[in-house]
Order: C-alpha cells, then sequence, then structure tokens
C-alpha cells in the first residue's frame, strides 16, 4: 500500500489516481479515505488527479496513540503534499476534515493550495463556552467519547441514523451506506478515535479560517444534525474572506454519500469556476 512515513514514525496510507490538476480530499471522523469513493471516482473521469489519505489513527494508517489533534493532522496533511509535490492543489475536506483542511491552510499557508472546499465542517468551533454561545454543550462530546470507550461497534452503527438523515420521517434507508460507515470506522483504532473527538469539538479554527486567501466554497445541509449549520457553516462562510456558501435544503451531514450527483456537480462548477 502506498504511504508516506512523517517525522514521528507514523505511516499514513493514501491513494492517488490519475493525472491534472490535484483535489485533495480529507475525510470525516472515524472515518476513512474510502469515503470519498463517489467524489474520487467522478473527479478522476474528469481529468483530475484525486488523492485522499486516512487521518492518523483512521484506516489503513498507523493505530497511533499521541498525535491525535489537529496541529499534527496538518502538519501529517502537509507532510504528504509535500511528499508528493503538489502544485495548484485544491483542498476538499468534509466534518473533521474540514477543520483539517482549515488548520493545514492557517498553520502552513496556500502556496501550494488554488482553491478550498470545506463540505459540513467543525470550523469554527464546535462546543459551546461564553465566546461561543451557540455551541453544543460539552456533555454532546462526553457521550460521543462514552460511547466509543463502552461498545464502539453498537456506537457507530447507531450514529449511522442521524449522520445520514435516516431517522427522519420517510427517510429511504441505504443498509449498504449504513454499513459501509461502520467498516471504516471499525478500521481505525479506538484510542485515537476517542482522541480525536476533542480534536473536531474543542479546536478553534477562527484564526486559521482569517488567513485563508484562496477561493473557498462552504457546502452544508440545513438538517445536518452532527454539525448544525447555524454554529458552523453560516460562520465559517463570514469569516473567510470572499468564500462563497451553499445551503442545501433538508439534506444531513453525510450529503456527499447520500446526494452525491449533487455534491459533485457543485464542487466541479466551484472548481471550474
Amino acid at each position: 500500500m502506498p504511504t508516506i512515513t512523517t517525522k514521528d514514525g507514523t505511516e499514513i496510507y493514501y491513494k492517488d489516481w490519475g493525472q491534472g490538476q490535484p483535489i485533495v480530499f480529507s475525510h470525516g471522523w472515524p472515518l476513512s479515505a474510502d469515503d470519498w469513493d463517489n467524489q474520487m471516482l467522478f473527479f478522476l473521469a474528469q481529468g483530475y488527479r484525486v488523492i485522499a489519505h486516512d487521518r492518523r489513527g483512521h484506516g489503513r494508517s498507523t493505530q497511533t496513540w499521541t498525535g491525535n489533534e489537529m496541529d499534527t493532522y496538518a502538519d501529517d496533511l502537509a507532510a504528504l503534499t509535500a511528499a508528493l509535490d503538489l502544485k495548484d492543489a485544491i483542498h476538499v475536506g468534509h466534518s473533521t476534515g474540514g477543520g483539517e483542511v482549515a488548520r493545514y491552510l492557517g498553520r502552513h499557508g496556500t502556496k501550494r493550495v488554488a482553491k478550498a472546499v470545506l463540505i459540513g465542517a467543525v470550523p469554527p468551533i464546535m462546543v459551546k463556552s461564553e465566546a461561543n454561545p451557540g455551541g453544543l454543550p460539552i456533555d454532546v462530546f462526553d457521550g460521543i467519547r462514552a460511547g466509543v470507550a463502552g461498545n464502539r461497534a453498537e456506537f457507530y452503527r447507531d450514529i449511522t441514523l442521524p449522520f445520514y438523515g435516516y431517522n427522519r420521517p420517510g427517510a429511504k434507508i441505504s443498509e449498504g451506506i449504513r454499513q459501509h460507515w461502520w467498516l471504516q470506522g471499525m478500521m481505525g483504532g479506538i484510542k485515537a478515535h476517542y482522541d480525536c473527538v476533542r480534536a473536531f469539538s474543542e479546536t478553534d479554527f477562527t484564526e486559521d479560517l482569517k488567513k485563508i486567501d484562496v477561493p473557498t466554497f462552504v457546502m452544508h445541509g440545513d438538517d445536518d444534525q452532527i454539525v448544525p449549520i447555524a454554529d458552523s457553516a453560516l460562520l465559517s462562510s463570514k469569516l473567510v474572506k470572499g468564500a462563497e456558501l451553499k445551503v442545501y435544503a433538508g439534506l444531513p451531514h453525510g450529503l456527499c454519500a447520500t446526494h452525491p450527483d449533487v455534491v459533485n456537480a457543485d464542487l466541479l462548477a466551484f472548481i471550474k469556476g
């Protein structure tokens, strides 16, 4: 399997297909590069080079017990882009991956980057505080940690319902999509997944967003039950200078899997625009 080795010895697995302008995909928690299947196949056919990695502790990368926080995630992404010598890249991040992209751009700059896309992304910060009164209470994230530590397999199966909006009346449930999510989650390491809850919920990306100086597209479903839109995309799109915001009526957090045709068409239009 193709991997790079980071400075602390972690092996990061990645896929690198095709030729042309590179599109780099950063996945959500607790998934893997496989969550981008629909997008990678589509953009490969459109003549782009598509790249996706498994974040440390996730998928086929090393099951790390340290470094499971955003600065290191961003450094790992920078190491990958340097190893592949990517230039004029488009970085696309979903959920936690959106935080990874924001921190990468804030920490390492945009000299290798042409555009950025944040989909259902966690920035600017998820947890509720005096400075962020619209956030989710810490109890929500304590509950996620308890689910991971207590019975990860059961918790991962159950969370697919709100993740994809399958708990809504009349929802057309795909058991295949649910099982694919579960399989990706169970491939990763429990310690890394447990630590990552803090990384995606308590990291403040405000200053990272302010530093982004490339065209940025913010995409979010207004029925996102995992990363509520009011305290994420609606704020992030104002912090990134000149960002374009598109809100998808009724779509869930996992819109890349439930509505790939919609997402892919809008992504392509932004990339070509």
